[in-house]
C-alpha cells in the first residue's frame, strides 16, 4: 500500500532562491516556489494505517520553515566558496561574487542546490528524525520546482 502527501493541496510549500554553478542558465541567482510531496510504501498496521499523516506533515513543515524565503547555498560544494563574517555571507561561484545578510541564508549540507539533491537531503532528514513503523518499507520525497517538474528520491528502509 502507498500513501502520499501532496504539498500543493496541503500547503507544504516554500519559496527560496538559489543558483546551480556551471549551468548555462541556472548559474544565475533565481527563485522557485517549491512544493514538497512525500510517499510511503508499506503494510497496514493494526489501526488500518501505513502511518499517521499528522507526523509526516509536522516534519515536512518544520523542514521547509527553515528554508522559506532564504537564499539556499550548497555548503558541501567543492566549487562554491562560502565565507561567513560580521553578519554577512560572502559567496563566490564561477567568477561571480554575492554578499547576503546571514539571516537571509540557509546553508545546506549538499554539494549543489538542485531539486534532486534537496529531495535526497529531505528524505534522509525524515528517516533520521522520524521513528517509522516497522511496516513502512520505503520513504520518498518529491520536490517540485514548478508544477510538472519534480525530483524524487526514494530510500528503502
Amino acid at each position: 500500500m502507498m500513501i502520499e502527501i501532496d504539498g500543493g493541496h496541503t500547503g507544504i510549500t516554500f519559496s527560496s532562491c538559489h543558483f546551480i554553478p556551471m549551468h548555462e542558465k541556472c548559474s544565475r541567482l533565481h527563485g522557485h516556489s517549491y512544493t514538497v510531496r512525500v510517499r510511503l510504501e508499506g503494510e497496514l498496521d493494526e489501526n488500518g494505517m501505513v502511518m499517521d499523516f499528522v507526523i509526516l506533515k509536522k516534519k515536512l513543515r518544520s523542514m521547509i520553515s527553515e528554508m522559506d524565503h532564504k537564499v539556499l547555498l550548497p555548503a558541501a560544494s567543492k566549487i562554491v566558496g562560502i565565507k561567513e563574517e560580521n553578519g554577512s555571507v560572502e559567496v563566490t561561484s564561477c567568477s561571480k561574487r554575492y554578499v547576503f545578510p546571514s539571516e537571509d541564508v540557509m546553508l545546506l549540507d549538499i554539494p549543489t542546490t538542485t531539486a534532486e539533491e534537496m529531495a535526497k537531503m529531505m528524505t534522509e532528514a525524515m528517516i533520521k528524525d522520524i521513528a517509522f513503523p516497522k511496516t513502512v518499507r520505503s520513504v520518498a520525497v518529491g520536490l517540485d520546482e514548478e508544477r510538472g517538474q519534480t525530483a524524487w528520491y526514494t530510500k528503502v528502509l
